[in-house]
């Protein structure tokens, strides 16, 4: 059995969940507001995202926007200094009533190294999410 994370077409991968007490349009609003884009992507200030929108981060991760479907996900390219390929985000809002599920999964990381950094940065990130709702 392969070690948790590591596919066969995906390689390895990562994926983190939480429901929040708002409605699908808000929490879509939050993950693409700047405030919700920093804690999940990186500091872009004035960044706007859309279909084909490109971005690199201050340490020089580099990326464009592949999917933008508004009020439900987007998939983008997400390729930093010295991976050998770039890896792919997704951001999903799933709406459940009152409340809406916010997940990030992320593939084609080199190593199981990294796919446990990157859970490590969408748990802050969920997490800082959450206090951006809390108002914190």
């Amino acid at each position: 059995m392969p070690p948790a994370g590591l596919t066969k077409d995906a390689g390895w991968q990562v994926g983190v969940r939480r429901t929040f007490p708002i409605h699908l349009e808000d929490a879509w609003e939050l993950v693409t507001s700047e405030a919700g884009i920093c804690a999940w992507l990186g500091d872009l200030p004035g960044f706007k995202p859309g279909i084909c929108t490109a971005y690199q981060l201050a340490d020089g991760t580099q990326g464009k926007i592949t999917i933008f479907k508004p009020g439900s996900h987007m998939r983008l390219t997400w390729f930093p200094p010295g991976y050998p390929r770039p890896s792919i985000v997704q951001v999903r809002v799933i709406p459940g009533g009152e409340k809406t599920v916010i997940v990030f999964h992320q593939e084609h990381l080199p190593d199981a190294k990294a796919r446990e950094a990157r859970k490590v940065f969408f748990d802050q990130a969920l997490a800082d999410l959450s206090n951006l709702i809390a108002g914190k």
